[in-house]
């Protein structure tokens, strides 16, 4: 595994970011009610366009005049499970990218259950999680607590090799760019992966940080199709990033978590690309494969 010294692939995601303001993608989201309203603004702040719709009369036909389509398992039903299938046929059909988020996976057998058969029925691109819920889809792991990551499964300096080696194999295990989120993020398609180091601890502490960051990567994976990696890397980027300057604006002047939100969703589409760029805590890296004698 070699970490890269060259940042040209800087350049790389400060251009993805552009591309989602030049190109305004329609973002089609099957979500959960609990964030749903902030999933819809911070696609908004980015200068992308969010369609909220899971009705099963409309799902197909609202989902072929969008860009993406994010599914998000979060408060699921089974009328939104059958219209996330619907949808991501139509999707598939298409060949619009399909984003993600299991919400919860491990935590129960109908979580669990449904994110698998979205993923053998329908041609995901980007799984997008924290640990505890990517390890249960893809070990049978269930140490997810809620819908949060279990705390012996985090991401640490001391496990980062061995956390990029297991996502690696994930990516190649679903056929899908993953991007495992927590205190280090690592986002990989199963050849290359970035390792995102931006964010701030009381990010955990503002419901739908998570879900928001799936809906921007359907806006992300639109507008960049021809590097799709580059995508999902520079908006958890941006989210770690926004993140901390949130948090550092109103530590600042005495706010809390609720300000924190909508400052976040503010500096989503207001930090300059000069600042966003100066502030990336990102490294590439190489998987390189041991070759069997």
């Amino acid at each position: 595994m070699n970490i890269s010294e060259n940042k040209t692939y800087i350049n790389q995601l400060i251009l993805a970011r552009t591309n989602v303001k030049s190109i305004h993608p329609l973002v089609h989201n099957i979500t959960n009610y609990v964030t749903v309203n902030d999933c819809a603004n911070i696609l908004l702040s980015a200068n992308a366009s969010p369609i909220m719709s899971d009705d099963l009369m409309e799902v197909e036909e609202i989902t072929s005049i969008c860009g993406a389509l994010v599914l998000n398992i979060g408060t699921l039903n089974e009328r939104t499970i059958k219209a996330m299938l619907l949808a991501g046929k139509k999707a598939s059909e298409l060949g619009h990218p399909i984003v993600l988020d299991p919400v919860g996976a491990g935590a129960s057998k109908l979580r669990t259950s449904t994110a698998l058969a979205i993923l053998e029925a329908l041609d995901v691109t980007v799984i997008r999680g924290n640990i505890s819920e990517l390890k249960a889809l893809y070990l049978g792991d269930s140490s997810t607590q809620g819908v949060d990551a279990n705390d012996v499964d985090a991401i640490s300096e001391k496990n980062l090799e061995d956390a990029i080696k297991l996502i690696n194999q994930m990516a190649k295990h679903f056929g899908t760019i993953i991007a495992v989120t927590g205190a280090i993020d690592i986002v990989t398609d199963g050849e290359d992966a970035y390792v995102i180091k931006n964010g701030h601890e009381k990010m955990k502490y503002i419901t739908g940080t998570g879900c928001m960051l799936t809906s921007l990567i359907g806006a992300y994976v639109t507008a960049n199709a021809e590097n799709p990696l580059e995508g999902v890397a520079a908006v958890a980027a941006l989210m770690g990033i926004c993140g901390e300057l949130a948090w550092a604006y109103c530590e600042a002047h005495g706010l809390g978590t609720g300000s924190m939100k909508t400052r976040l969703i503010d500096l989503i589409g207001s930090l300059e690309d000069v600042k966003f760029a100066s502030l990336m805590k990102v490294k590439k890296v190489e998987i390189v494969q041991k070759m069997e004698v």
